[in-house]
């Protein structure tokens, strides 16, 4: 087994196409493996035979299992994935692409992506700068008021 902590992510009927998203976005991604319902069990997850039960697939060495488990749970913001990101250009790219098609914006380099997963795009920087107590205050209070965070403005609240 190679991680001993895999995160399962629950959707509607929407686990491969959410896998396939997710391992466009980011390099080093694939997907690992399908497995589809058979027709036991169907009393307990009502799940058609032959469709899609979960698809293992793996982001920059995490693997991942999406699950399509049905309309009972859905993501919120109490889970987040963060994206720690070395320039603008990376934080550009993965802030658009995640709130394309019906993604969501919200403050402090969080979105929720088109289905609806939480993320927060970070800026590596931004770890080693609020270490600084004296400093810390005048940062957070920048990038509180953004969305998409700036490295440049961070460090010129620095």
């Amino acid at each position: 087994m190679k991680h001993q902590i895999t995160p399962c992510l629950w959707f509607d009927g929407k686990a491969e196409e959410a896998a396939r998203f997710y391992v466009s976005v980011f390099k080093n991604s694939n997907i690992k493996s399908i497995s589809h319902y058979g027709k036991e069990g169907y009393e307990i997850h009502n799940q058609k035979e032959g469709t899609v039960m979960t698809v293992e697939f793996e982001i920059n060495g995490q693997t991942f299992t999406a699950l399509n488990g049905g309309p009972i749970f859905q993501f919120n913001e109490s889970v987040s994935f963060q994206v720690y990101c070395d320039t603008q250009d990376e934080i550009d790219y993965y802030w658009d692409t995640l709130t394309a098609d019906g993604g969501e914006e919200s403050y402090c380099g969080w979105l929720k992506d088109k289905f609806g997963l939480s993320w927060q795009i970070v800026p590596s920087i931004l770890v080693e700068l609020m270490k600084d107590q004296a400093k810390a205050g005048r940062i957070m209070e920048v990038f509180m008021q953004m969305r998409k965070l700036d490295i440049e403005k961070i460090k010129n609240a620095y």
